[in-house]
């Protein structure tokens, strides 16, 4: 079958719906779905081969064994590549980022939610006019193109006038977003132990600063940052923050380091950017509310919410900017995006700006040739396989290739890998990060979910003293995804379906 996207609409609904009412009456279908049910309706599943067993090594009885083919969540958090996995992602956010704000759980305790805490919302500048639906007051009022823009309005996010918006600028912001964000923190140390009159070196003697950040795509293609930041006594959070430590405090100090923030980007054809933080900046405390409240009338935000809000748009990806889920390897990658102008504009300037040449490897007699290239074997295979990165590399490695004893830096935009990140619109960093003392890392909430599972294992074979216990797995991965889009289609209805049953289950409790 071919792709989707070289298929109409309506030909890949029928073909579709054909596929699945086969796949429906084909043999094994029970046992399938059992299977896809089991991983919550994964849609790019990973299929193992081999074994596993369950041997008592005092006596060496074999207490359980399979063998055979299994198949694996693919875990990808983006729900635009699978809702089922994107939603456990979420489910783990969320209690990482409500562990840090309510503690109680995951060894936090209670009194985190007691001290300082701030939900700030960072923002890019502006890089020319788009269009939008300003609300003040919550009325609409009309965008500068004089316009009434409607919500679902595709012109949204879109430049008003593109010849004058500042492409590079756009990418180069979205590069150095992360190195913004610790500059960002850095300063706001130095800002507090200014008010609490210590010395810069002396802060982490007295008080940590403690985050957790979420990156969020505007419909301009640029992203803004959520941050709960907390200020904790030196050994994080169960130690007590100092007196001084107020919310007031930590909010002047908030507003000094945004305002202090910049950094200087690459040269460019001769010109540097000053990248800084937008002006528009959103600061409002944290308390413990009624989850049933968003805020109350003085801007004070439940930590509920807040967990609920940071959680979801971790999973977003980037679908709301348009841009791709997956790396670009060639300039033909960026020709079938099915994306806006002005996206696929953002993507096209990241990919120019990577300042790339043709690979040695796979381009010996230098750029492409007219006869005896590479290339046609190349766009089949989407990307090299000697050197994984489109059959290209930086002005730099080319150099050091060519003269192994040279010592001068690598090219300051080299070092930004913006083709590597061309799909993320140039942003290099990660959607959610943390300090390390905000709450539990990620992987001690994956361990409990695997030790739960583990103990649940054993409780169903009758084995009380797992001290003389050894488990054997001896897996393969064979292939990763389904074998039909009818079969993709059923797995998406099916981790649809669950998804509704929890709302629904939620909705109930919150009622009772």
């Amino acid at each position: 079958m071919p792709p989707r996207a070289l298929i109409n609409p309506t030909d890949y609904r029928r073909l579709t719906t054909d596929g699945v009412q086969r796949r429906a009456r084909a043999a094994g279908f029970q046992q399938w779905r059992t299977s896809i049910e089991r991983l919550g309706g994964c849609t790019h599943p990973i299929r193992l081969s081999g074994s596993w067993a369950v041997q008592d090594t005092a006596t060496g009885k074999v207490l359980a064994d399979r063998t055979g083919q299994v198949m694996v969540p693919c875990g990808n958090r983006r729900e635009s590549v699978c809702v089922a996995c994107s939603d456990r992602y979420a489910a783990d956010a969320y209690h990482l980022l409500h562990a840090g704000l309510a503690g109680g759980t995951k060894g936090i305790p209670v009194t985190v939610a007691d001290k300082p805490r701030l939900f700030v919302t960072l923002t890019a500048p502006s890089f020319g006019p788009v269009h939008n639906r300003p609300t003040p007051n919550g009325k609409v009022i009309p965008c500068r193109c004089g316009e009434y823009h409607h919500p679902d309005d595709p012109r949204l996010g879109q430049p008003i006038d593109p010849g004058t918006y500042d492409y590079r600028g756009h990418v180069l912001w979205q590069a150095h977003a992360g190195a913004l964000w610790h500059r960002f923190t850095t300063y706001l140390k130095r800002h507090l132990a200014e008010a609490a009159g210590l010395r810069q070196s002396a802060f982490s003697e007295v008080a940590r600063l403690s985050f957790a950040k979420v990156a969020e795509y505007q419909r301009r293609g640029v992203i803004h940052f959520h941050a709960v930041i907390r200020l904790d006594g030196p050994d994080g959070p169960n130690d007590p923050t100092p007196r001084w430590g107020t919310v007031g405090v930590l909010t002047d100090a908030v507003r000094l380091a945004r305002a202090n923030t910049v950094i200087t980007s690459p040269k460019v054809d001769g010109r540097v950017w000053e990248l800084a933080f937008g002006d528009q900046l959103d600061i409002r405390p944290i308390r413990p509310l009624d989850a049933s409240a968003v805020e109350d009338d003085r801007g004070v935000i439940s930590d509920d919410r807040i967990a609920s809000y940071i959680a979801k748009y971790a999973t977003k990806g980037t679908s709301t900017a348009q841009a791709a889920d997956r790396r670009i390897r060639c300039q033909a990658d960026i020709d079938r995006l099915q994306v806006s102008a002005h996206h696929r504009r953002i993507i096209q300037t990241a990919w120019d700006l990577g300042a790339l040449v043709t690979c040695p490897d796979c381009h010996p007699d230098g750029p492409h040739q007219a006869e005896g290239c590479a290339c046609q074997q190349r766009q089949r295979a989407r990307y090299c396989d000697t050197c994984d990165n489109g059959g290209e590399i930086t002005r730099t490695t080319r150099l050091h290739r060519l003269h192994p004893g040279r010592t001068d830096k690598p090219d300051p935009l080299d070092a930004l890998r913006l083709r590597r990140w061309a799909h993320m619109l140039g942003f290099r960093g990660h959607f959610l990060t943390k300090s390390r003392q905000y709450s539990v890392p990620f992987r001690q909430i994956r361990d409990d979910r695997r030790q739960y599972q583990h103990e649940h294992t054993f409780a169903q074979l009758g084995i009380t003293d797992d001290e003389t216990i050894t488990v054997i797995n001896d897996w393969a991965m064979t292939s990763v995804g389904h074998h039909t889009p009818a079969e993709r289609e059923l797995a998406a209805a099916i981790a649809e379906r669950r998804r509704e049953q929890r709302k629904h289950r939620h909705a109930k409790e919150r009622k009772d």
